[in-house]
């Protein structure tokens, strides 16, 4: 599920704004000891970190959750520090909420953000790739918790570092937008893949009224 997240991640961020600039995230294992959101208790699937170009870091959780397999939560923040080398700190600023009632883009959940407060301590080093314990907590806006516990087992992390590339323009991404919506459509319709290149263009022209001819 994770690694779908990372594959996705410009899908699973519509909701706040698209996100095309991930080039750090790493995967830890181990056991939560404790998964909090809104008073109701969890265990979890994965736990990973998440950074980006724009300087955004989120500990991303995936929920053990019988009655939803999309419950997604995330521990989002601009301000870090490091006070030591093993000691990395970061300032909770909202919660990313995803499950399987909130809306979709190519089969994928988008966040709800919700502006909240708090902390992520993670004991252990990316540079060494070793993790002892992550603990984070944060209050959102209309005073509902989230906390999390989390203990490695001793393995390594699993750390990738994305190619970087040039953010597209405001107009690049209601383009990229716009094509996946359509290729949404295509699939919703059983559009055969000979015919998929001309529903394009017309789907496309129909949404920025251009011609289909300007769209080739």
């Amino acid at each position: 599920m994770i690694a779908a997240a990372v594959l996705c991640w410009p899908a699973l961020a519509v909701a706040a704004g698209p996100v095309y600039d991930v080039d750090l995230y790493a995967l830890m294992s181990g056991t939560c000891r404790n998964v909090t959101v809104a008073g109701r208790s969890y265990t979890c699937k994965a736990v990973a970190y998440f950074h980006t170009l724009r300087g955004r870091s989120e500990f991303t959780v995936v929920l053990d959750d019988p009655a939803d397999k999309s419950h997604i939560i995330s521990f989002s923040g601009e301000s870090t520090e490091r006070t030591q080398d093993n000691l990395f700190e970061l300032a909770v600023d909202r919660m990313l909420l995803k499950s399987s009632d909130r809306p979709r883009v190519d089969g994928l959940p988008v966040p709800l953000v919700e502006m909240s407060t708090g902390s992520c301590r993670q004991v252990g080093s990316f540079i060494t790739r070793q993790v002892s314990t992550i603990t984070c907590a944060a209050t959102d806006q209309n005073g509902k918790k989230y906390e999390l516990s989390f203990e490695s087992d001793g393995s390594p992390m699993t750390l990738r570092r994305l190619r970087q590339s040039t953010l597209p323009s405001e107009r690049q991404r209601a383009r990229q937008i716009a094509q996946l919506e359509c290729r949404l459509k295509a699939r919703a319709a059983q559009v055969l893949p000979r015919d998929t290149t001309a529903f394009m263009i017309r789907c496309l022209g129909e949404g920025d009224g251009k011609p289909a001819d300007e769209q080739r």
